[in-house]
């Protein structure tokens, strides 16, 4: 089969579902109103409520979400054959991902950009909301720990990679400082000079692996990478987000966008052929990447991508506190996700256009790959190409970069610079990864502050410098802890059902908010992948626990697979509870986009008078409609 088929197929699919399903959520489900003033005008304090153009938060909220699932899930799910991960990433991309996605940054918004947890405790009540805390605190370190280990295996002893990802914090902090203080508002500016000065970090990796004094420097061990990426969320966290992450995550966008953008082309011109077959023997179970069957792990496997729990850390952490106007949620919310989903089909082309024999050998360790009785075919050139040897370094990642890079590479004139394009893709994933990381470890420091905070009122202030300081050593040390102690086997399982079952939570307390808004008729907006989602993550993790962890004696995954099913079963339990409750006692609401900015208009009138905050608003976000009105 060829892989331009399904490049057109993803694409038309992904491009009509904005332009009407997502089209329809934001007028008739969630009625945004553009003259709402946001939490990050309301609350600005140039922290972390911090009014932002929309480019630059698309950009923020794109990169923080789009971490390694959507490359390393497909490229892990293709053991099963193409055919499973590519429909789950259009079915559940559409009709899931980017609905919770943005459903639930509405609801942040809405809420003053609060987190998941404090929703449900306004919306449910304080045991919920209690419960929610610890879920999604909970889930956020096993989340942050499976995407650092991916970038540990991609990048230990490779002095290249190292050296480009590690070039790419200095040129954020600049690019940051460029925009906030040298040339503010000079957006084009500071982009042209950032994509610039990283595509100069790529070119001249080269001289970095081939010089003798700074190749040992940037050739770092698996437990080094580990300990760097520690200390990088740290920092990440703590610092003022106009200065790292947002310019980082804006740079790391068109990066991401333009990378994709180019494998679309690169697909569209090669035509490669999608030689792993639609379905394969290891659909029934026992293959070696992942022992389970099909059905439900092609649901754990592949996440970011289809939908993601995790994506609710960032849509009710640091976008809400940053974007101008409630227009700006769906192309946000739900285009962001779609734009992922198509991330990660191109990343599936690419580990499929592999020889299946040279996938398995890339993905599976020397012992298991020896036990399927398989003969590598291309193997040895791809090695000698991209100039390292890619044999049995399981996790994706670099079967991936091996794929684009192959695909590149037979581009009429780029086949000599195979090597450059594999560890520019190399690049291009850990950016992804990179991105999540430091937008996560930040969240799980608002989310920490906000538990903390219910004893001692102090610690919850997030202008608390020490608390601030406190939360992102506490947050960046759990999930560093598991991501030293464990590896990717034992990591990437429990970061797959733990990752689904806190998007079960989001999609049930979204619904509830959808009922309390007189909206119940359209709570299967959200009900209905909620259900779907629910029956097959608690298959999974029944499997997991029962036919993995106990057979094993792993004793601890076992207890924490166990602690998660009961934290979302009571979440589950009392939001159906409470969407029931409210669709008999709440009067049916049949308001539009349209009429309620009507009204908003006129309020916001009477704002601007008194309220400077309001009055700024109007300016940024409005000035035209303001000015006629």
């Amino acid at each position: 089969m060829n892989g331009l088929f399904v490049v057109i197929i993803s694409a038309l699919v992904f491009i009509l579902a904005y332009r009407f399903y997502g089209a329809f959520i934001g007028a008739k489900v969630l009625t945004v109103n553009q003259y709402n003033v946001t939490p990050a005008f309301r609350f600005e304090d140039g922290h972390d409520y911090v009014p932002t153009n929309k480019y630059v938060v698309f950009g923020h909220h794109f990169a923080a979400i789009a971490g390694a699932g959507p490359l390393v899930g497909p490229v892990i799910a293709a053991q099963f054959g193409y055919l499973p991960g590519a429909l789950w990433i259009l079915i559940g991309g559409v009709l899931a991902g980017a609905v919770h996605d943005c459903v639930i940054l509405f609801c942040s918004m809405r809420y003053d950009g609060k987190s998941i947890a404090e929703i449900a405790k306004a919306q449910i009540g304080d045991k919920t909301g209690l419960a929610t805390s610890f879920a999604v605190l909970f889930l956020n370190i096993l989340a942050m720990a499976g995407m650092a280990v991916v970038i540990s295996n991609a990048l230990h002893d490779s002095p290249w990679g190292t050296f480009t990802i590690g070039m790419t914090i200095p040129i954020a902090l600049f690019i940051g400082i460029y925009m906030q203080f040298l040339r503010p508002g000079k957006i084009k500016e500071g982009t042209v000079i950032g994509v610039v000065l990283t595509l100069l970090a790529v070119v001249a990796g080269p001289a970095v692996q081939a010089s003798p004094t700074l190749a040992p420097i940037f050739t770092i061990s698996r437990h080094g990478i580990d300990i760097a990426l520690i200390i990088y969320g740290f920092v990440a966290a703590a610092l003022p987000v106009w200065l790292l992450l947002a310019p980082r995550d804006y740079l790391s966008t068109y990066m991401k966008i333009g990378t994709i953008g180019a494998l679309a082309i690169g697909v569209i011109v090669v035509g490669p052929t999608i030689q792993m077959p639609a379905l394969t023997q290891f659909c029934a179970g026992g293959g070696p990447v992942i022992t389970g069957p099909v059905l439900p792990y092609i649901f754990i496997t592949i996440a970011c991508g289809a939908v993601s729990g995790f994506h609710c850390m960032i849509s009710t952490g640091t976008t809400p506190k940053m974007l101008m106007n409630e227009r700006s949620i769906v192309p946000v919310g739900y285009g962001a996700m779609l734009t992922e989903s198509f991330v990660a089909m191109m990343a599936l082309i690419a580990a499929t256009s592999l020889v299946p024999n040279d996938y398995f050998a890339i993905n599976s360790t020397a012992e298991h790959f020896n036990a399927l009785g398989m003969q590598v075919v291309d193997l040895p050139q791809l090695n000698a190409m991209v100039g390292e040897n890619v044999a049995h370094r399981p996790g994706g990642a670099v079967s991936l970069a091996v794929g684009m890079a192959f695909i590149f590479s037979n581009i009429p004139g780029l086949d000599s610079l195979m090597s450059y394009w594999y560890h520019f893709c190399i690049m291009f994933e850990a950016l992804f990864i990179m991105t999540i990381i430091d937008a996560g470890t930040r969240v799980g420091r608002y989310m920490l502050q906000e538990l903390v905070g219910r004893v001692w009122t102090k610690f919850g202030d997030p202008h608390w410098t020490p608390g601030a300081i406190i939360a992102s050593a506490a947050i960046s040390g759990a999930w560093g802890y598991i991501l030293v102690q464990g590896n990717l086997s034992t990591i990437w399982p429990i970061f797959g059902v733990s990752n689904q079952l806190l998007a079960i939570i989001t999609l049930a307390i979204s619904s509830v908010v959808i009922c309390s808004m007189g909206k119940a008729r359209y709570v299967w907006v959200t009900g209905l992948p909620w259900a779907f989602l629910t029956v097959v993550i608690f298959w999974a993790d029944f499997l997991n626990m029962f036919g993995l962890y106990l057979p094993k004696g792993e004793m601890l995954l076992f207890a924490v697979s166990a602690i998660m099913l009961i934290l979302v079963i009571i979440v589950s339990i009392s939001s159906l509870r409470k969407c029931f409750e409210l669709s008999k006692t709440v009067p049916a609401s049949y308001t539009t986009t349209k009429s309620v900015e009507e009204e908003g208009l006129k309020k916001l009138q009477e704002l601007v008078a008194t309220d400077p905050k309001a009055k700024r608003f109007a300016e940024l976000t409005c000035p035209k409609d303001f000015k006629q009105a």
